[in-house]
């Protein structure tokens, strides 16, 4: 949905985020957002936005309608220009997001005046695509302003420095350094842009500790266990030499057409606004975090704790989840998920001819030397090595592959101890940059190759690469479309590609077939974690413990990923629940049409229409369905 600065993941924030963070940028649906009906989804739509208004009286609510998601779209751009960089538009490079509470007063006016103008629009007199354009966009505001009043912006930084589920483009100005990494620098005005940026930098840090002072005064704060993870973040970037600050890294190389003089200029204005302004910002951030913000946060964990915590949490359930679903009913589910999934481990065991109860061999999987490489660029070779083995299986299962292609690299090391063990940052839509799969080449000995599968599948191909990279494809669909995200779509669609890795032969070693099922216990654990946190009030130990008992991850990554879900509440919700909800429209379909039933077809009916509420996807394949029929 749209890129907003309140409520989306921008520049920095992709880099140095995870597969949860890079599309948990969704904007899911308030729980009274309309839905479209059954009749509006349809297998290939191209022709609804390819073609002339609708005619009669219908034509202009149709011209009104796309006048207005244009408008949007660029008032989205204008004023999170960061992630305008990322995507390829350069118009305003040389800022930030503006910060400010009256800033973001005024775009939850805007909203609300937008979704006014929305009412004025007679959706019965809408094209079918419209018509899901239309109310995808009502969902999407109606759900920013129930952030705003939520007041979910006032908690601006997290441990995560990457995860920007419902506050500012970046959760972390520790990391805003890494956006230059997403940035083309091909002329003297690009450098001049990033220099323009950094001088406007202090002014952003400024504007992120205001919104954490009122978060404080109105007792909106992230758990203090979470939170004393920042300062260390922020150290390596305290320098006293500007060469060696991360904001400097476009100055190290020039592209030839920038003269040797212009280049020493350029160098010296950007030295200067380092040493001037940004590293007093960040050290004046990080003093601010010692010796006020983190004595100020809760000792125990839960947004329970929080004012109006526990409808807060129902929120935010419904939002990842694009359901109704209460946070007891998912305790439940991932309860019911984690037994399943257990029985399964029990028979891939007996199958690896391990003898000796499950938690011995989870024991077993953490630590023997087999399952480990000793370095990290011998765990990166085998990661491109997976990757590579997959590629050509994909023609299998799937009729429409992306144009964009992606690479393997390590994750930066500055984020890599506080990071999952991968995740996918997308390509810009402009070509100048390709999808990149990043791992996690910290401490080695705790990256096991039982699960390389899996996390393969799931933040590559045909995971999240496939669906980011397809969506923004389509160009017959609406922008905010192509490049909106549903957490319960896109992580439920890349828990779902983990499975696919049968189909394709991948899964033959019961160790890998042992991977998968853990990986997706993981995903099952989550369920019962985070609500467990959130609304059962479980202390973080009692979560760690339950994680250890039911998954074979390590204690690094088990510690990593509980806290993550202390600092986002119901992010980690969306994944269980769309991978089962896309597995079951699968079997339906299967069901349906027998000896008609095309795996390649229902991938194109899943992924050609960009990001989508779970309801709403369901609607596309019934109509699919029918279609075949």
């Amino acid at each position: 949905m749209r890129q907003h600065p309140i409520r989306t993941c921008t520049a920095a924030t992709l880099l140095a985020g995870a597969a949860f963070a890079l599309f948990s940028c969704a904007r899911g649906p308030a729980p009274s957002a309309p839905s479209a009906p059954a009749s509006d989804a349809r297998a290939g739509s191209a022709a609804a936005h390819d073609g002339p208004p609708a005619e009669g009286a219908g034509a202009a609510h149709v011209a009104r309608l796309r006048a207005l998601l244009e408008r949007e779209w660029d008032y989205e751009l204008e004023h999170t220009p960061t992630y305008a960089s990322v995507i390829g538009d350069r118009r305003w490079n040389d800022r930030w997001e503006d910060l400010s509470l009256s800033a973001i007063d005024a775009i939850d006016r805007h909203d609300r005046a937008v979704l006014s103008e929305l009412a004025t629009i007679d959706r019965a007199l809408l094209p079918a695509e419209e018509q899901i354009d239309y109310d995808l966009f009502t969902r999407d505001c109606v759900t920013w302003t129930k952030e705003h009043e939520l007041a979910l912006h006032l908690l601006p930084t997290s441990q995560m420095a990457s995860l920007p589920e419902y506050v500012r483009a970046l959760t972390g100005v520790q990391v805003a350094y890494q956006l230059a990494g997403t940035l083309r620098f091909e002329t003297s005005k690009d450098y001049r842009d990033w220099t323009a940026r950094m001088q406007r930098f202090p002014a952003y840090v400024d504007q992120t500790m205001a919104l954490m002072r009122e978060g404080v005064r109105r007792r909106l704060v992230h758990p203090r266990i979470v939170l004393q993870r920042i300062p260390a973040q922020l150290d390596p970037q305290l320098v006293d030499d500007p060469t060696k600050s991360g904001f400097y890294a476009p100055f190290k190389r020039f592209p030839a057409q920038v003269a040797a003089a212009e280049q020493q200029r350029l160098s010296a204005d950007a030295r200067a606004a380092i040493a001037d302004g940004v590293v007093p910002a960040l050290r004046r951030f990080r003093q601010f975090l010692v010796s006020e913000y983190i004595p100020a946060a809760p000792e125990q964990v839960g947004i329970w704790q929080m004012p109006n915590g526990p409808a807060m949490y129902t929120f935010l359930a419904r939002k990842f989840t694009t359901t109704d679903r209460t946070p007891d009913a998912l305790h439940e589910l991932g309860l019911s998920e984690v037994r399943a999934l257990r029985a399964k481990m029990e028979a891939v065991k007996e199958k690896a001819g391990f003898r000796g109860a499950l938690p011995d061999f989870f024991r077993f999987l953490r630590t023997d030397p087999r399952f480990y490489d000793r370095t990290g660029d011998e765990l990166l070779l085998r990661y491109r090595g997976v990757a590579k083995r997959i590629d050509p299986l994909l023609v299998k299962l799937f009729k429409t592959l992306p144009r964009q292609p992606y690479g393997v690299e390590p994750t930066p090391e500055a984020m890599a101890p506080d990071t999952p063990t991968g995740f996918y940052y997308p390509g810009a839509p402009d070509g100048s940059r390709a999808g990149t799969y990043l791992v996690n080449l910290y401490r080695p000995e705790t990256r096991p190759r039982w699960e390389m599968i899996p996390l393969t599948l799931h933040e590559a191909v045909p995971g999240h690469h496939f669906q980011v990279s397809l969506a923004a494809e389509q160009g017959h669909v609406s922008k905010f479309r192509r490049y909106g995200y549903y957490v319960a779509f896109g992580e439920g669609w890349a828990l779902y590609s983990e499975t696919l890795g049968y189909e394709l032969g991948l899964y033959e070693d019961p160790y890998d077939a042992f991977g998968q099922l853990a990986y997706e216990t993981w995903r099952a654990v989550r369920l019962v974690v985070d609500t467990g946190l959130h609304a059962k009030k479980w202390t973080r130990q009692q979560a760690i413990d339950y994680f250890m008992e039911n998954a074979p991850r390590q204690k690094l990554d088990v510690v990593n990923e509980v806290d993550r879900y202390i600092a986002m509440p119901g992010q980690a919700l969306g994944y269980k629940v769309g991978q089962l909800a896309i597995r079951d429209l699968r079997s339906r379909a299967e069901r349906a049409l027998g000896d008609r039933f095309d795996v390649r077809a229902f991938h194109d009916v899943v992924l050609l229409a960009g990001s989508l509420p779970l309801d709403v996807l369901e609607q596309r394949v019934d109509a699919w369905i029918r279609e075949r029929r």
